[in-house]
């Protein structure tokens, strides 16, 4: 078992949205759901507790009610292979409700942040040819979803 385990607030969704999480990646699952008994607080034989895991990573979400909601200063960060998986992951955490902001971000149908990154714009950032790195940088900063080929062209000049 893992020794950190990121841990989510929902209001009422926390099982529909691990539902909906474990059926975006490869390797994920849902764990455990525990439910309210007639002691509540929340409605008996409704979600309280659940456990996920997307792509083998441990998560636990709450049906805690509307007292807090996310925010953008926690995002889950997504590395991906190629646009494809980009353009996929894109189109369904934005479905339904979903916000797209810049360079990479998103909000879900829940509220929950995410990031969803191309690999190649982490070696093209880092290139020791400051220029081509910074030329990168500004065609990111320009971005809502991440377009490798428009990385491509601004590190080529």
């Amino acid at each position: 078992m893992q020794k950190i385990t990121t841990f989510l607030w929902f209001d009422d969704q926390a099982e529909e949205a691990a539902e909906f999480y474990t059926s975006l990646f490869a390797d994920s699952r849902v764990v455990d759901v525990q439910r309210y008994g007639e002691a509540g607080p929340g409605p008996e034989g409704t979600a309280m507790l659940v456990t996920f895991e997307l792509a083998g990573q441990r998560f636990l979400a709450l049906n805690g009610g509307p007292h807090f909601r996310f925010t953008e200063a926690v995002s889950l960060y997504v590395d991906c292979e190629s646009q494809e998986e980009v353009d996929e992951l894109w189109a369904r955490l934005t479905e339904g409700g979903g916000e797209e902001s810049q360079c990479g971000w998103l909000k879900d149908r829940y509220g929950l942040s995410w990031q969803i990154v191309p690999r190649v714009l982490g070696e093209l950032m880092s290139d020791p040819d400051r220029a081509r790195a910074g030329r990168v940088t500004q065609a990111m900063l320009g971005m809502k979803k991440i377009e490798i080929q428009g990385l491509l062209d601004a590190a080529r000049g």
